[in-house]
């Protein structure tokens, strides 16, 4: 893989970006205390915003730096501020995948934000990145999280029982995965319809 660590990301409606010291204030009002967002998330809701803000540097600021390192904040053009996050979860330089996780605050949710974040994620990864696979999990309890990633283009394949935990225990894991050389044969046969 050809890293380049996080950088500015755009689509019709939104900008991925690298998060900043600013965002605090928005991730916190935005989803970070919501217990509906973290349902089926690996950290609790945040009690303070003192607790966004060291996450913020721990988990991301502090990484920047880090050319294998991907994680955004989803900008939505229209409101400037991010209504939420999206990266790799982990990585295989030697099977050239990465594992994408996401969320993003209720008052989004069912407006299609996140597919087309995750969406533009699959180009990246593909286009510069040299990527094979891409995948993604979510908890079967959550399906409209595999929603998402099929609209971004990943296909179902299969679930793993009692494999992973979240916020509501030990759970199944349904995972969905799209490979390189599906992508750019779905890519190819879409411009052949679009100039013929």
């Amino acid at each position: 893989m050809t890293h380049k660590g996080t950088v500015t990301l755009e689509t019709e409606r939104l900008i991925l970006r690298r998060f900043t010291v600013d965002d605090a204030e928005s991730m916190f009002a935005n989803w970070c205390t919501d217990p509906d967002v973290t349902k089926y998330l690996m950290w609790p809701p945040h009690s303070s915003i003192e607790v966004t803000r060291q996450s913020l540097y721990d988990i991301w600021l502090s990484r920047y730096n880090e050319l294998d390192f991907y994680q955004w904040a989803i900008e939505v053009k229209d409101i400037h501020e991010p209504i939420g996050s999206i990266g790799v979860m982990k990585q295989d330089d030697k099977t050239r995948m990465v594992h994408c996780g996401y969320c993003i605050g209720k008052a989004w949710w069912r407006k299609g934000y996140t597919s087309e974040a995750l969406t533009r994620l699959v180009r990246f990864f593909f286009e510069e990145i040299d990527v094979n696979r891409i995948e993604s999990r979510h908890d079967p309890r959550n399906p409209n999280s595999g929603k998402v990633m099929q609209k971004a283009g990943l296909r179902y394949e299969g679930t793993f029982h009692e494999s992973d935990w979240n916020n509501q225990g030990v759970c199944d894991a349904a995972y969905y995965a799209i490979l390189a050389k599906d992508y750019f044969r779905q890519s190819k046969e879409k411009n052949v319809r679009l100039y013929s």
